[in-house]
């Protein structure tokens, strides 16, 4: 038989397993011995006090009854090499576990991927971190297998309300080889070390089931013929056909949204999010969350997430990496673009996170107007822009500046210490980022400040710009059919669509539009 417990322990007991089955047993009343097994399963920090308790449930076995059922989830994944294919355009979250759904429900999916393979990516873009090479336009931190999420946090929280099955992502990114710990943490996180070895797996497993992955195959054209889908083209000149066509390309690829509306598939202007990217030393950050000097060993570092509502908008933390860096997210030259990533210890001095102004369609200035659905992308790249002349035109150099003289319009005559390694050069971001942006920035960091007394401080560097933290684009589609309003076939994924945001909303969303597809051969 086993019991489900609830316990409240401190950070060394919840650490160290002797201790835990100690408590477990006190907690039951029974010797140690007479404890078979345990499985964690949910786990949480309460840190309101300056001595953090670690809140755990757990399910305790006295006899053998195969506990690892708990974690060791299997998946019914079928050969599909001589089914009806359909294609996937993108191999980031959406794509794959698009493909993995299609597994699952017996057709065949055919990935065509811009970008490079897993392993050859990590070169690129240790390339263009370590050596500050010019950036490879289709192998870099936003293109190649696995999507942008793969150099990232690997955070597996969602803001998203949409319907969906987060514990089936989960358990699918624990099968793929994640640790046992995304099953249960609160805030449940992979890291970027780690994350390139799961999209192996995941491709390992498309692949012996008889799907296909196509590298390097950028899409060119979208076969259509009377507003259906009939296939597509790649820009080697290669046809790939099938009557369903899955777009998940994210929403850095801001060409195929040209694409689109050159053979005349309608997009939508739609709200979005820029702003900059603020980084402290994770010492601090820990001495604010944790109410102490030091933080204890066994805690692991502190998190945050803030959010207000300032002149009738949301401005608030995105993608916060606790022991992380700040990296170059850019897709092009003469733009900066940066977004946070960590590793799964996180184990840098540092700690950074997005911090971003809602945009809404009409903050947009009327001059990018004339671009229609294209309006916020045109801005966009307008800001990215801005911040490459920022920095002198320096390559992929990041404009920054102290967090208090942001605040008050000091010039920065120094940084401080800092995890970007391109490197970093001072500027003065009122000058050039508009008011919409700066103005309410500038208010929340005060705001910010009364909730973790602290956080407004010189120590930390504010570094710009974090632009892609959702897409101004979005491609309509039907809500029951997923398909685009207009065009039989095609199902608009992923964050590309303006449907999802991050990993997690992500992969449930190519899972959401996997199972559509499903329908329509079922029930054309």
């Amino acid at each position: 038989m086993n019991k489900t417990l609830q316990l409240s322990l401190t950070p060394e007991q919840a650490h160290k397993e002797d201790l835990l089955l100690t408590m477990i047993a006190e907690k039951l009343q029974i010797s140690v011995d007479g404890i078979d097994s345990f499985r964690i399963l949910k786990k949480s920090i309460d840190a309101r006090t300056i001595h953090p308790k670690i809140n755990m449930t757990v399910a305790v076995f006295l006899t053998d009854e195969e506990p690892d059922a708990l974690y060791n989830k299997s998946f019914d994944y079928q050969q599909v090499g001589d089914k009806e294919p359909v294609l996937i355009v993108g191999a980031g979250p959406a794509g794959l576990f698009a493909a993995l759904k299609l597994l699952e429900l017996g057709l065949k999916p055919v990935i065509l991927e811009r970008g490079r393979p897993i392993n050859q990516r990590v070169e690129d873009v240790n390339l263009l971190q370590k050596e500050k090479a010019t950036i490879n336009p289709e192998s870099n931190f936003a293109y190649g297998e696995g999507g942008a999420g793969t150099f990232s946090d690997g955070k597996l929280l969602t803001r998203s309300k949409k319907k969906g099955n987060i514990q089936g992502v989960l358990e699918t990114f624990h099968y793929h080889g994640a640790k046992d710990s995304i099953l249960y943490d609160s805030n449940p996180h992979i890291g970027f070390d780690v994350l390139p070895t799961i999209i192996h797996n995941i491709r390992k497993t498309i692949l012996s089931h008889g799907g296909e992955i196509h590298y390097e195959e950028k899409l060119s054209k979208i076969l259509l013929e009377d507003n259906e889908v009939k296939g597509c083209e790649t820009e080697k000149g290669n046809r790939y056909l099938s009557e369903r066509l899955i777009l998940a390309t994210g929403q850095s690829a801001q060409d195929i949204y040209e694409l689109l509306d050159e053979q005349g598939i309608a997009l939508e202007l739609k709200a979005f999010a820029m702003g900059v990217r603020v980084e402290h030393p994770q010492t601090l950050i820990d001495q604010i969350q944790y109410k102490t000097g030091t933080r204890n060993p066994y805690l692991p570092p502190a998190i945050y997430g803030l959010n207000e509502r300032i002149y009738d908008r949301s401005v608030y933390s995105f993608c916060m990496c606790p022991g992380g860096e700040i990296i170059p997210a850019m897709t092009g030259t003469e733009e900066i673009v940066v977004n946070g990533m960590s590793s799964s210890k996180r184990d840098s001095a540092f700690a950074n996170a997005g911090m971003v102004v809602e945009i809404q369609p009409e903050d947009i200035p009327a001059a990018f107007h004339r671009y229609g659905a294209f309006a916020g992308l045109k801005y966009r790249q307008h800001i990215e822009h801005a911040a490459f002349i920022a920095n002198g035109g320096k390559g992929i150099q990041a404009p920054a500046q102290r967090m208090l003289d942001f605040v008050k319009r000091i010039q920065s005559t120094d940084l401080p210490a800092y995890s970007y390694q391109p490197g970093l050069v001072p500027t003065d971001f009122h000058k050039w980022l508009p008011d919409h942006i700066y103005k309410p920035l500038q208010e929340a960091f005060f705001r910010f400040n009364d909730k973790m007394k602290g956080f407004l401080t010189n120590e930390a560097v504010v570094v710009g710009v974090e632009t892609r933290s959702s897409s101004p684009i979005r491609i309509p589609r039907d809500p029951y059919t997923a398909q685009h309003r207009d065009i039989k076939g095609l199902y608009p994924a992923g964050e590309g669509s303006g449907y999802s945001g991050g990993i997690t909303s992500s992969a449930m969303d190519g899972e959401f539009v996997a199972e559509k597809v499903v329908e329509f051969f079922t029930n054309p």
